[in-house]
């Protein structure tokens, strides 16, 4: 039985992105119609549903800034993660983190993981998939599949060119470093990380 998107994640209890992301990393094979609509094959569908049902399970939502200068954003962050969920009906709990998105070590994150690996979540929410990790987001996500965790990006769509996302990348980096270097207070370090943000701005 072959059946649009909506019904589709209905029956497997997922979340349409879900199905969208799998198609994304060929996972599943999805048919397109001749006016381009999304087509699934329920049979083939339904061995890929979460073990438990993840509406029986408790829904994270993770929120992350780099720095104390980012609060505000911070704060913004967990007001649109919240307003979503609440508007999907979804009982929730909030893990946030301050920190560098190249920090595996975070309080918040060690939590979360764990707390997917004992199979008590059932749906992780973010605003984008970088608010996990600068790189390394998909050994989450990863892990969120083998314990049947439903992966709602909220802004999943707005997708940075490469340039942009390059640049983040950079300015990631240099966030790490600088407290390290110009704390040796060497003119030198200073130089250089002025260098490094220059050609991240020119990029």
């Amino acid at each position: 039985m072959k059946v649009g998107i909506g019904k589709a994640a209905k029956e497997l209890g997922v979340h349409p992105d879900t199905l969208r992301r799998w198609e994304k990393y060929g996972k599943i094979e999805v048919e397109r119609t001749p006016t381009g609509f999304r087509r699934y094959d329920l049979t083939k569908l339904r061995g890929l549903a979460p073990r438990t049902g993840s509406s029986t399970r408790q829904t994270l939502l993770y929120a992350r800034v780099s720095s104390h200068d980012q609060k505000e954003d911070l704060v913004r962050q967990v007001a649109l993660l919240e307003s979503f969920s609440a508007a999907n009906g979804w009982t929730y709990e909030v893990v946030q983190d301050l920190g560098s998105g190249l920090n595996y070590h975070k309080k918040g994150l060690r939590l979360l993981i764990k707390r997917i690996c004992s199979g008590e979540v059932g749906r992780l929410v973010v605003t984008h998939k970088d608010r996990l990790l600068r790189f390394g987001s998909e050994l989450v996500f990863a892990l969120c599949e083998q314990f049947g965790t439903e992966v709602v990006i909220i802004n999943a769509s707005e997708e940075a060119s490469f340039e942009e996302e390059l640049v983040q990348d950079v300015l990631e980096i240099i966030t790490v470093f600088s407290a390290r270097l110009y704390g040796s207070r060497s003119h030198k370090n200073r130089q250089l990380l002025e260098a490094l943000r220059a050609a991240a701005d020119d990029l």
